[in-house]
């Protein structure tokens, strides 16, 4: 079965940054589009950012500009640098990828909070 194991988060002053990895394995990690998730307290998960096989990106709205989703094929790991965080990006971060059909990792928390 596909492994997706998110890491990574914790507790940051607002403007701060923080850096998310996902680290997979049983599927051909460099043939698929890898994405992040985040879902917060009390609200639907959404859609974070993507990077596909060729390493084009495109981010949620919200985040253009201070958040970097990056990929290591070697490493079989995706990346998420989130830099001047904001309250309102406290959530639990996941990856994702198609392999992985319905299956989702446990995630990483990020609370960004004085």
């Amino acid at each position: 079965q596909v492994q997706l194991v998110e890491s990574g988060g914790g507790l940051v002053q607002p403007g701060g940054s923080l850096r998310l990895s996902c680290a997979t394995s049983k599927f051909i990690f460099s043939a698929y589009t890898m994405h992040w998730y985040r879902q917060a307290p009390g609200k639907e998960r959404e859609w974070v950012a993507r990077i596909d096989i060729d390493g084009n990106t495109r981010y949620l709205d919200s985040v253009k500009g201070r958040f970097t989703i990056s990929r290591d094929n070697n490493k079989r790991t995706a990346y998420l640098q989130m830099n001047s965080l904001k309250p309102e990006d406290t959530a639990i971060y996941y990856c994702y990828t198609d392999a992985a059909r319905t299956y989702w990792g446990q995630g990483t928390q990020v609370t960004v909070s004085l």
